[in-house]
């Protein structure tokens, strides 16, 4: 009885990392689809609320593996616990920008783009200022039913580390 059950919760934990590898690959995707397809351009926050992303799938699924070969409980529970610590960090990041959005409190004051180089069309980098203005962090440059980018971002990370730590803390 007892090995059906851990086989269970194993094979629960393998399904969990498996999801918030595909749900934290479709959040980071959307922001680099709204940069590279919509031509928003992102600020330095939001740039930054894409790093537990990018560490966070490869993390899950180096966890989803650790499951399907059976490695011991302790080690896919301690992958999915790092995964919601890293959303949490993520949750965190989106509260505050969202705060600076909102004007509840300042932001940094060097919050410019920190995109890829510009295209200045032949002519010089001054010429090319005069049309490129970096988007400053208090400003949002979508809404989506009344939530910036960053408000979603900290509900989608609110989601994602609920579901993590709930798997790594589940008793077996």
């Amino acid at each position: 009885m007892t090995a059906t059950v851990n086989a269970d919760t194993g094979r629960q934990r393998l399904r969990t990392a498996l999801f918030l590898a595909v749900a934290m690959a479709a959040t980071v995707g959307s922001a680099l689809a709204f940069q590279y397809l919509g031509g928003y351009i992102p600020c330095k926050l939001c740039l930054e609320q894409r790093t537990p992303y990018y560490v966070g799938v490869p993390l899950m699924l180096l966890a989803v593996l650790a499951s399907a070969l059976h490695a011991p409980a302790w080690v896919s529970r301690g992958l999915l616990a790092i995964g919601g610590l890293l959303m949490l960090y993520g949750l965190y990041l989106g509260v505050y920008h969202s705060g600076i959005e909102w004007a509840w409190w300042p932001g940094p004051t060097d919050c410019t783009a920190a995109a890829g180089p510009v295209d200045t069309g032949g002519k010089g980098v001054l010429d090319a200022l005069d049309k490129f203005v970096p988007p400053s962090c208090d400003k949002a440059a979508l809404r989506i039913l009344g939530l910036s980018l960053a408000g979603w971002n900290a509900i989608a990370s609110f989601v994602l580390t609920v579901v993590a730590f709930r798997s790594a803390f589940a008793r077996d």
